[in-house]
């Protein structure tokens, strides 16, 4: 263990900073909780004025305690924290946490405030943990260093499940609700404004402790997303899974983007990319993020997941909740195949349809284990799920018993494919029994759907390499013969000239042509009637011009106008969205989608990070629905998919330019196979 795993995990002398005399103050948690819980270290008060704070010897200052300090509480007031913080990097403590808030989250004079009181700390090699952080907590080592009411609790259940959580709050929601299942953990931390560590850098701390068995992440925002990544990377090689259930899902904050892609893009798309691309199974529901370890723990990602599952229930209507929630997250209850068949009829079990129904054919434990045996050995399926009905409620051992005898059978036929259970009645024995047992057990149909969904998607870390230089430059203000040009340099050519005024002469274009105005304010200029399609010749095109420049300078007074751009009209079998944006949270993320006016309004897209390599250029194109029809979708004429793949490769190399925000071509015309693609509209945001 590191040295600031040992001060932040496993500290054995405590300097409680403004510990208060006054049991029934916030400030006096810490060190009743620290006591009430078996802490047997030495606590260190400081207080200015008493001499004893509840029946520890308490000290006027942090420089006048005797002998070395592993971790400091300050629990002062935002104003005297500045001040604490420089004593105890004097004092040579090398971890503290601040429980105050008023600093980054509270306007510029916190900013400021923060940023000085981190400038302290890093000079002296201290690390701070929060401000705003509820402390950490280590249940195996009884250390309960932290002011969570939920520490109020007579007596905490400890387990080999880590969480780390930038809401201090539901540190102790999580951990009451995991008490109430028989989910104990090993240790609770929350981050607070991460000022220093991250979650991400706290969780890393986690991955080599032997009482560690998975890692739980709470995140309402992806701070330092390396640390996320390298936590990741390790953990995977340690065979611990992490799990992550994230804020932010909802699209409210796209509408302040620029363009098509920052508005689609702009949403929890690319946190969704970012877990995973770093092998981080998310969940969408609190419920699940207490469910899914037990899933995971000791299993690695599925090579091929087949999204489908074998049910068996011995209740008709809950498995029929659990059938149908499986399909919403998209994952299909499968009939029994060839081979689960032969073992059913072999077993004496009827059988049809999607849903094995044992609840005619009996319920006892060894049927019930039959039952899930043969489920197990069906080569189409991901996991075994039963589904219990009211037997889980009233008769708790009987209603386990077959799951574990299946369970127990399988390992010894080294039959390596899950089994969970979906427990329908508020059953809380029971589920306190699976959880013992090591066995995934979810309340609802949902949470259910979530966990198999996470693990389905769950995947080993994916290998990066650096994307190659671009060296083509790029105007401080570009319009889009600028961004064309720029996508011409990935390889993505097009045929079009640049008319600076409307009198220009159009050269030799195909005729009939498309006409657009330029502009780098303009990233929507069809509203404005800064477009017009199928212009004959050239005549013509002079016109359309000149009453172009007049429409656009009157709707959009302040836009710059830098002339007029002329190509000839592209045909194909479909459009795309293909763009590209550096992510605030997650950094370059490539995103692809069915493209044109409508991008926005049907958001049929997929994201990954940025660069990727062609397989996973490929995998997006398949799950794209619009694409589908291109893939030769009952008869109809292919599209050259292969093409499409290698622009959207082009386009994520734009992760190696710093200088660019986003990037966009919309539409990206379909050609049909052999024939490649054609850039019918660009767009690029430099980064400021």
């Amino acid at each position: 263990m590191s040295p600031l795993h040992q001060a932040l995990f496993e500290p054995r002398r405590i300097a409680l900073i403004g510990a208060s005399a006054d049991r029934t103050r916030l400030t006096a948690r810490a060190q009743l909780y620290l006591r009430k819980h078996g802490f047997t270290g030495d606590i260190l008060p400081v207080h200015p004025r008493e001499a004893q704070v509840l029946g520890e010897r308490a000290y006027p200052s942090v420089a006048e305690i005797p002998g070395p300090v592993d971790f400091a509480y300050i629990l002062l007031g935002t104003g005297q924290v500045e001040g604490v913080v420089d004593a105890v990097a004097a004092k040579g403590i090398p971890a503290a946490c601040v429980l105050a808030d008023g600093f980054a989250e509270s306007g510029p004079e916190g900013v400021a405030l923060q940023a000085r009181l981190l400038a302290t700390a890093r000079a002296a090699g201290l690390r701070i943990l929060g401000p705003n952080s509820m402390g950490v907590i280590n249940l195996n080592a009884r250390i309960a260093c932290s002011v969570n009411a939920a520490l109020e609790a007579e007596s905490l259940p400890a387990g080999r499940i880590a969480l780390v959580s930038q809401s201090g709050s539901m540190m102790g929601a999580i951990m009451s609700r995991g008490a109430a299942r028989g989910i104990g953990f090993s240790h609770l931390v929350g981050t607070g404004n991460e000022a220093d560590l991250s979650a991400g850098e706290v969780a890393g701390l986690l991955v080599d402790d032997p009482n560690v068995d998975a890692i739980l992440l709470f995140l309402e925002a992806i701070r330092a997303p390396e640390h996320f990544a390298e936590l990741a990377r390790r953990a995977h090689a340690t065979g611990k899974p992490v799990i992550a259930y994230k804020l932010g899902r909802s699209p409210f904050g796209a509408e302040l983007a620029t363009s098509h892609t920052g508005a689609l893009a702009g949403s929890d798309a690319a946190a969704e990319a970012f877990f995973r691309a770093h092998g981080i199974a998310r969940v969408s529901m609190l419920e699940a993020l207490l469910e899914l370890p037990a899933l995971l723990i000791g299993r690695r990602p599925l090579a091929h997941p087949q999204r489908a599952v074998g049910v068996m229930t011995t209740t008709g209507g809950g498995g029929a909740m659990a059938v149908d929630c499986l399909g919403v997250a998209g994952i299909e209850a499968r009939a029994p195949d060839a081979s689960a068949a032969a073992a059913l009829e072999a077993a004496g079990f009827p059988h049809h349809g999607r849903l094995l129904d044992v609840t005619l054919a009996g319920t006892k434990p060894d049927r019930v284990a039959a039952a899930l045996g043969a489920l197990q050995v069906a080569e189409d399926t991901d996991l075994a799920l039963s589904v219990i009905g009211s037997s889980a409620q009233f008769r708790p051992q009987d209603s386990v018993a077959g799951i574990l005898l299946a369970r127990d059978a399988a390992r010894a036929a080294g039959v390596e494919k899950p089994l969970a259970a979906f427990l329908v009645p508020e059953a809380p024995q029971s589920l306190r029994l699976l959880a013992e047992a090591g066995i995934a057990a979810f309340r609802t149909p949902e949470s259910a759907a979530d966990c198999i969904r996470a693990w389905c998607d769950w995947r080993l870390p994916r290998s990066t390499t650096a994307a190659p230089a671009i060296t083509h430059a790029l105007p401080e203000a570009p319009d889009e013969a600028d961004a064309r040009r720029l996508f011409a340099s990935l390889g993505l050519d097009s045929r079009f000239v640049v008319l600076r005024t409307p009198q220009d002469a159009p050269g030799d274009l195909a005729w009939p042509v498309a006409l657009k105005i330029l502009s780098p304010d303009l990233a929507h200029k069809t509203e404005l009637g800064g477009v017009r399609l199928n212009i004959a010749n050239a005549a013509a095109l002079k016109q359309e011009a000149a009453a172009m420049h007049h429409r656009v300078a009157r709707l959009a007074p302040q836009a710059k106008l830098t002339g007029f751009l002329a190509q000839p009209m592209a045909k194909g079998l479909g459009e795309a969205i293909l763009g590209f944006r550096r992510d605030p949270e997650v950094g370059p993320v490539v995103l692809l989608g069915a493209g044109g006016i409508t991008a926005e309004l049907f958001r049929d897209v997929t994201l990954r990070l940025a660069p990727v390599t062609e397989v996973e250029a490929q995998e997006m194109i398949a799950e794209v629905r619009g694409f589908r029809v291109l893939a030769g979708w009952r008869g109809l004429p292919r599209g050259d998919l292969a093409a499409l793949a290698r622009a959207v490769v082009a386009v994520s190399r734009l992760a190696a330019r710093e200088d660019i925000a986003e990037a966009e071509i919309n539409p990206l015309i379909i050609g049909p196979e052999g024939e490649g693609v054609t850039v019918a509209d660009a767009w690029v945001v430099p980064r400021r």
